[in-house]
């Protein structure tokens, strides 16, 4: 695209900017008239940069607030005497920032240990499970925590979500919750057959033999096959050894139950894997009573990650720009001078 340039007209002699009046004719044929061309407006060509630096001021200020928001750097909300507070592990056991994840519970964990007015956590649990390394750091901060934790089951309370629970003091199911599935699962697809079909040829250069065996361009080697089933059982004798020590059992009756199969809450409570059919609030009371409670006199308070998801940053952009002076209109100006511009802010 060619710059555009305004033509600047060139104006008459005199010092005046109006238009000149005609002179009479000094023959019979009329003069045309002299017409003088305003010029163009200046372009405010500092909206575009004070725009820029402003939404960057912005977003900074967004970033910030959200982190400060998420690491609890603002004030905790001061909770009432004697509460039990509720976290929801619902979803896949992952590191993904959420309560579901490491970090997440550690730092709703931290919340819970730190206010004194807390004297107890309920984890309410609906997930089938996850990645064996965050179930398994979840469950050793479930077993650190110092204060009493009880489970209350949902719909779904297996593998590495049930590895995290059996750290707890006590777990509630209901009748139809399936729970358990004691196991560990590695896959590997082998796409070769399929990309012989599709006429693809994959060349894999690798630093050693078996360093492309997760890649699926080719069939694992019987060699490999037993040293990735030797690397799960190494896995699962984790989470066994989990199961065993907080649920006080046997390493041969937890054996017994780690089929991969889950059970159902009536199941789990005949063999050892959870301990009564209730409800939340049974939980909740519970929890209460395991702290020393023996009435009704406590509170509840759900803990949860602050939102930091970019609905929440483009929320804080939205109030925060609120108190600024940049309006809608100076920013469609802007933009609409960048693109006659094309693009060149000036």
């Amino acid at each position: 695209m060619a710059d555009q340039f305004y033509a600047k007209p060139v104006a008459p002699s005199s010092a005046s900017a109006s238009p000149i009046p005609p002179t009479p004719a000094s023959s019979g044929a009329p003069e045309p008239p002299q017409v003088a061309y305003a010029e163009p407006p200046r372009k405010r060509r500092w909206v575009v940069p004070v725009i820029i630096l402003a939404l960057v001021a912005v977003i900074v200020f967004s970033i910030a607030s959200c982190t400060n928001a998420l690491m609890g750097g603002s004030a905790v909300e001061t909770s009432q005497p004697n509460t039990v507070a509720v976290i929801d592990l619902a979803g896949t056991i992952e590191y993904d920032g959420t309560s579901c994840s490491p970090e997440g519970l550690k730092y709703l964990l931290d919340q819970a240990e730190s206010d004194p007015n807390i004297v107890a956590v309920v984890l309410r649990v609906n997930s089938g499970g996850g990645t064996a390394t965050a179930g398994e750091e979840m469950a050793t901060y479930v077993r650190e925590f110092s204060k009493p934790v009880v489970v209350s089951s949902a719909s779904i309370n297996c593998s590495a979500a049930y590895e995290i629970s059996s750290q707890a003091d006590y777990i509630y199911v209901a009748q139809t919750t399936e729970i358990g599935s004691i196991g560990t699962i590695m896959q590997s697809i082998d796409y070769s057959q399929l990309l012989e079909l599709l006429g693809v040829d994959v060349t894999n250069i690798a630093s050693a033999d078996s360093k492309d065996s997760s890649y699926g361009t080719r069939p694992l080697t019987e060699e490999e096959i037993a040293y990735y089933q030797d690397m799960v059982n190494q896995i699962n004798d984790v989470f066994v050894q989990n199961v065993v020590d907080g649920r006080n059992m046997t390493e041969v009756e937890v054996r017994a139950l780690a089929t991969g199969l889950p059970f159902t809450g009536t199941q789990a409570i005949e063999n050892g894997l959870a301990d009564e059919v209730g409800t939340r609030e049974d939980a909740i009371a519970y929890a209460a009573m395991l702290a020393g409670i023996r009435d009704d006199s406590y509170s509840t308070k759900n803990l949860q990650i602050s939102q930091d998801s970019l609905y929440g940053l483009l929320d804080l952009l939205s109030s925060s720009s609120s108190n600024t002076s940049i309006t809608a209109a100076d920013l469609a100006a802007a933009l609409k001078e960048l693109n006659e511009n094309d693009g060149i802010a000036q």
